[in-house]
């Protein structure tokens, strides 16, 4: 699918399962104006729904229900160490929502839940009210786009909107945002602030197509990104994960070159690199419902994490960075 906008409303949704004591939330009263036609059921508690034993991801991932609650507990979590923390010494990340729109194969949600349902926290003040209290002890650098595309859900919910705005006043917070959308137009009314990262996953279009089930094309985003450049977002490029697939060689080149054909290297903030890597656990959980070129590959382990052999993974890592570095410094690079 080369355009998810329409896609997000059409498709899925056809109930909404809310919990009782966030019925009259102001965002709830947000999402259920967009779906005046889905099916509402009140529940006591998210788990019921989402956390149930027996599930078939599969065939929810045909027809994903939407279930709204409000988060309890923990609302920032410490930075994975599998994941890039760009050279901050506070890195956290925060879920608002559960799972997402677009069904990767190599998505590590896939792993991580036992349910294709979308969850919405919808008590997004909680979570500034966390931020805050952190902030007053140190920085903070945030992604808010970790367990989800929250700029794809943007015309169901503005929690990118609303965390923009947030951090405008937070000198020091950093936010990153990352999608893989090409729906710029949610965000080219707001001012872009210094201490926000707009931050595509880009991937070749041949991996796209046979990987990235339901996201836009990449001449898409990279449309998406040249507009945000033009209005001076600060925009990261993430070329992670990176795949091994026959002819990987000759479909990362003519990606590369692609890419920078349309971007300005200039331009960019900074770069993400890396290979696919998982936790274990999330891979044996997948390879029970997927069988694929994805879950299917003979990975080594190394401290919980299977990702290529290392001749491998180091053999494409080189011939990525080496590419790569024809057209943007060395110094704007971050590798995992």
């Amino acid at each position: 699918m080369k355009n998810s906008k329409n896609y997000l409303l059409a498709k899925h949704f056809s109930h909404i399962y809310i919990e009782r004591e966030i019925i009259s939330h102001p965002i709830t009263k947000i999402i259920l104006d967009k779906f005046p036609n889905s099916v509402l059921v009140e529940i006591d508690n998210y788990k019921e729904v989402f956390s149930r034993p027996r599930q078939n991801y599969k065939l929810q991932e045909i027809s994903k229900k939407l279930i709204l609650a409000k988060k309890k507990g923990e609302f920032l979590y410490p930075g994975p160490p599998l994941c890039h923390d760009f050279g901050y010494n506070h890195f956290y990340y925060t879920s608002l929502i559960l799972n997402c729109i677009f069904s990767c194969d190599y998505c590590f949600l896939k792993g991580m839940y036992s349910s294709a349902n979308i969850v919405i926290f919808v008590n997004i003040e909680d979570y500034f009210e966390e931020i805050d209290s952190v902030l007053k002890r140190h920085p903070l650098y945030l992604s808010v786009s970790y367990d989800t595309d929250i700029m794809a859900f943007e015309k169901i919910v503005p929690f990118c909107t609303m965390f923009i705005e947030y951090a405008t006043s937070r000198k020091d917070l950093t936010i990153e945002i990352r999608t893989k959308t090409a729906n710029y137009e949610v965000l080219q009314s707001l001012k872009p602030p210094e201490n926000v990262i707009l931050a595509w996953t880009l991937s070749p279009q041949e991996i796209i197509e046979e990987f990235e089930h339901k996201t836009p094309s990449l001449s898409a985003r990279l449309d998406a990104i040249k507009k945000a450049i033009e209005n001076e977002w600060n925009v990261r490029l993430c070329f992670d994960p990176i795949l091994f697939t026959n002819n990987w060689k000759e479909i990362y080149l003519k990606f590369i070159n692609n890419v920078f054909e349309e971007i300005q290297p200039s331009k960019i903030t900074d770069i993400s690199v890396g290979v696919f890597r998982i936790p274990k656990d999330f891979l044996k959980r997948m390879k029970k419902v997927f069988k694929n070129e994805i879950t299917l590959f003979p990975y080594e382990e190394e401290n919980g994490v299977f990702t290529y052999p290392y001749e491998l993974k180091k053999e494409m890592m080189d011939f990525f960075i080496s590419n790569l570095s024809k057209f943007v410094p060395k110094s704007k690079f971050f590798v995992i």
